[in-house]
């Protein structure tokens, strides 16, 4: 982080840089990437965020993987101070229907992955395991929408519990701009980071409008199609007819960034667009 952190200053040599946090101690705050309760967390950076007064007439924020879907949380819950453009690498937005692989030798990791597939939609994954909090599984979707209370919630997925000012927030953005990685494994379906969902398989038959045809030979429903979409719960559809939604795509798997980031931070950061 602290070498990405360089390259941005490189591009804008002037910049104010705050990386978010929930632990002070770098071992503790990587745990906390695995471990505890996202809703409480994105709560705590909010709080860390409205401290910086270098922020407050606003800030462009960059997301990397799951931390895209944690700062469009701060920007449909909070946003104060608000972000003017949000950049997010390899996220998760729509969920994964399959737990990350881990690094070799990665044991913290490990050992989340195991309990999180054991007990995905348990009261206690559903509040102590990060991956499992946006764990959305197309062949079971009633347990998904009754157990999860993290991604069903910014995606305002429940009818019932429908928050408009997200929708109100999030259309506040000047850009949303989403990169997907062409050959990403960790992310399932990769096309999660443009807010595509895997669709269970059952037996319909789908226009070709309607679906994305994915390299992994899932069947993926594309954003523009999805009911969040359609009946903008989030403000996804507003923005997007503003022009204020940006498809990209970096080549390589998840998180190789080399030559696609640079272009995205000298348009989206540090300036007016």
């Amino acid at each position: 982080m602290l070498q990405f952190i360089k390259l941005i200053q490189d591009i804008h040599p002037n910049i104010f840089i705050h990386s978010v946090y929930i632990e002070e101690d770098l071992d503790r705050d990587r745990r906390a990437g695995f471990y505890g309760d996202v809703n409480l967390q994105v709560a705590q950076v909010a709080e860390q965020l409205s401290a910086i007064t270098q922020l407050q007439n606003g800030f462009d924020a960059i997301g990397l993987s799951q931390g895209g879907q944690f700062l469009r949380a701060y920007v449909e819950r909070f946003n104060s101070p608000p972000v003017h453009n949000l950049i997010t690498f390899g996220s998760q937005h729509m969920g994964i229907s399959d737990i990350p692989l881990c690094r070799p030798r990665d044991f913290i990791c490990q050992a989340a992955r195991r309990v999180a597939k054991s007990a995905v939609y348990s009261a206690w994954a559903q509040n102590n395991l990060v991956q499992a909090q946006y764990f959305r599984d197309p062949w079971n979707l009633p347990a998904y929408l009754i157990a999860n209370h993290f991604l069903t919630s910014i995606n305002n997925e429940i009818s019932e519990m429908r928050n408009r000012s997200y929708s109100q927030q999030l259309a506040t953005l000047n850009n949303l701009v989403l990169v997907l990685f062409t050959e990403d494994k960790t992310v399932v379906p990769k096309e999660s980071a443009w807010f595509g969902s895997e669709i269970a398989d059952d037996g319909l038959n789908w226009s070709d409008q309607s679906v994305l045809a994915s390299t992994t030979n899932k069947t993926i429903l594309p954003l523009r199609r999805q009911p969040l979409y359609i009946e903008d719960w989030i403000g996804l559809r507003k923005l997007d007819e503003r022009g204020g939604i940006v498809f990209e795509s970096c080549q390589g798997e998840h998180m190789q960034m080399s030559g696609c980031w640079e272009d995205l931070v000298k348009k989206y950061v540090g300036g007016s667009r």
